[in-house]
């Protein structure tokens, strides 16, 4: 079914219609994202890594011809521009469905208006912000008419295939080969160039660059600390093995085609015997051999929903936590809301407490005594409190839009006492919550103060326990003043505005976005490190500031230093100190 010049010269006045109701101007809604902050597509619109020639084709016979160099392009589109909002089934995730019962009966004509102007409820304008050609929407338009293209399944076999032990456990050293401090040492993550680099806190030097899988998101340490895991967004995991006269891969392997999270055992008994990672597709997590990486048990997170009960066929496992109080770790589907309390003691018998949270479940850490996992539902606008002793939901409490906590920021209140505290990406508010049930009763898994930051775009926010001052980044914020820079609070005046620091500025660096984040701490919580991160063909930098003076103690700048972005700690990593 054709549309008339009319009615979609109508469509669009509608959606103009619509955005001025929601403080649009007319300009905004050819150029930017109605309503939508910039913040917000910036963290939405990541790509998937998977690519085109990884999904199978599925035509529909009633909708459009394609010829198939057309569907490769639309596959690539879609997987680098829509399925983080819309999933890779385009069954719906923060973005609605785009399912062939839906888009079929609205027509080639209505998709193509609606994908070049966007939507007020927050669709991208990727016509007319000039992210797409014409060329480009036409081929979109007819592409979401046909089922969408399924990536394979990654089992047991395939897993098997791609582990690699590159040195057997018995050719490992049996004592530490290195005079390095282990416990200062970093590992920071070279997004774009598919590496880790190690460097000595106490040095400030490169200890050694370790290849890895395609932008790793996290680094995390072994209880004992002799070893290193981490997973790129492609899926792959890497084991590093830290006492080792340089440290370098033991074993490798990849648990799907895409990927955010790895922990490994920390309970007494089970220290360095387990790791697990779980996986954005296939939507399920795999327990492994800590020392080895050999895959052992491998859960599916396919199921239903906690509010609507429905089924859903692609949550993804986002973060991670190894449990203290019992042999389990805590695992986060994304879009089903749920939380799994994983039972390792026995891999035969699994043993799965599932607790309903909201959705979407993203990143989180412990309250400072690590009993409580505090997470953050992002798109309910929550964070979730579990009680890993009893295994139960202890509460829910309504933050800003969209919190991005990272770990989350541990303090003591004056007035409230023991405090966690998350940033948001939405708007500029750090939410500081109660976390003290027995002391302070009456504010346990309230907000007890809103603070008030630079902006939105927020990812991390960092203190230490030998820190009076709380760090919050705003990396996504389209401002570059404000994602060049560091909103510092001082923890014992919180009436006090914030301070900031010209991170940006003090790398001293030339062309580039030098967005300025995830503040760490070194072990001793007296400096604190920053990433710097231009474009990969752009000078990045860390800059180290003293945490007692606020001042630039170092800039630490390397070819080698491509696109840095998260850093590890690896005293802090072990002990969960945040």
């Amino acid at each position: 079914m054709k549309t008339s010049a009319f009615v979609k010269v109508s469509y669009v006045g509608i959606l103009m219609v619509f955005a001025l109701a929601n403080g649009a101007s007319y300009a905004a809604t050819k150029t930017e994202h109605p309503g939508t902050p910039e913040e917000e597509l910036r963290y939405k619109g990541a790509p998937t890594s998977l690519k085109a020639d990884q999904a199978k084709t599925q035509v529909t016979p009633k909708a459009p011809k394609m010829t198939s160099a057309e569907f490769k392009h639309a596959k690539a589109l879609y997987f680098e521009r829509c399925a983080g909002c819309h999933g890779v089934l385009r069954k719906g995730a923060t973005g609605k469905p785009l399912t062939p019962d839906i888009t079929l009966k609205k027509g080639t004509d209505y998709l193509k208006v609606f994908i070049d102007y966007g939507s007020p409820a927050g669709m991208p304008n990727w016509g007319t912000s000039g992210q797409f050609s014409k060329k480009d929407i036409d081929i979109m338009a007819r592409f979401l008419q046909h089922e969408a293209p399924v990536p394979p399944e990654f089992g047991m076999k395939e897993m098997k295939a791609s582990w690699k032990l590159l040195v057997p456990v018995k050719k490992r050293p049996k004592k530490k080969m290195n005079k390095y401090n282990l416990d200062n040492v970093f590992s920071v993550t070279l997004r774009d160039a598919g590496q880790i680099a190690l460097i000595d806190g106490d040095t400030k030097k490169i200890i050694s660059i370790i290849d890895t899988g395609y932008a790793v998101h996290i680094s995390r340490m072994s209880t004992s600390g002799r070893y290193l895991y981490v997973i790129g967004r492609d899926a792959k995991v890497n084991l590093i093995d830290l006492w080792m006269k340089k440290p370098k891969n033991v074993a490798e392997i990849k648990i799907g085609m895409e990927a955010r999270s790895v922990e490994t055992s920390k309970f007494k008994g089970y220290e360095d015997k387990y790791a697990i990672a779980g996986a954005y597709w296939p939507p399920q997590f795999v327990i492994m051999d800590g020392d080895t990486l050999k895959p052992r048990k491998i859960v599916a997170t396919r199921g239903m929903t906690v509010d609507t009960q429905e089924y859903h066929p692609e949550p993804r496992v986002a973060a991670i936590v190894a449990s203290h109080e019992h042999p389990e770790f805590i695992v986060n589907v994304k879009e089903t809301g749920k939380v799994l309390m994983v039972n390792y003691s026995d891999l035969d018998n699994l043993k799965i407490t599932s607790i309903n949270a909201a959705r979407y479940l993203h990143d989180g850490g412990w309250d400072s005594s690590k009993r409580y996992f505090m997470t953050a539902a992002n798109k309910s606008n929550k964070i979730a409190v579990v009680d890993s002793r009893e295994d139960k939901l202890a509460g829910m409490v309504d933050v800003g839009k969209i919190p991005h906590p990272g770990r989350g920021a541990n303090f003591n209140d004056p007035k409230y006492g023991p405090v966690w505290a998350t940033s948001h990406l939405g708007d500029d508010s750090i939410a500081v919550i109660g976390t003290d049930p027995k002391g302070h009763k009456k504010h346990a898994w309230k907000v007890v103060r809103n603070l008030k930051g630079q902006g939105g775009g927020s990812l991390f926010i960092k203190t230490h326990p030998k820190s009076h001052y709380l760090y919050v980044d705003t990396t996504l914020n389209p401002d570059a003043g404000k994602s060049q820079s560091i909103a510092v609070f001082d923890l014992k005046n919180l009436d006090k505005p914030y301070k900031v620091l010209p991170i940006g500025k003090w790398a001293g660096l030339g062309e580039g976005p030098k967005r300025v984040v995830q503040p760490e701490f070194n072990k001793n919580g007296d400096e604190v490190w920053f990433s710097v991160w231009s474009g990969a063909k752009q000078e990045s930098a860390i800059v180290i500031i003293d945490d007692k003076t606020l001042k630039l103690k170092t800039v630490i700048k390397d070819k080698r230093l491509v696109t840095p972005t998260g850093k590890f700690n690896v005293y802090n990593t072990m002990h969960d100190v945040y």
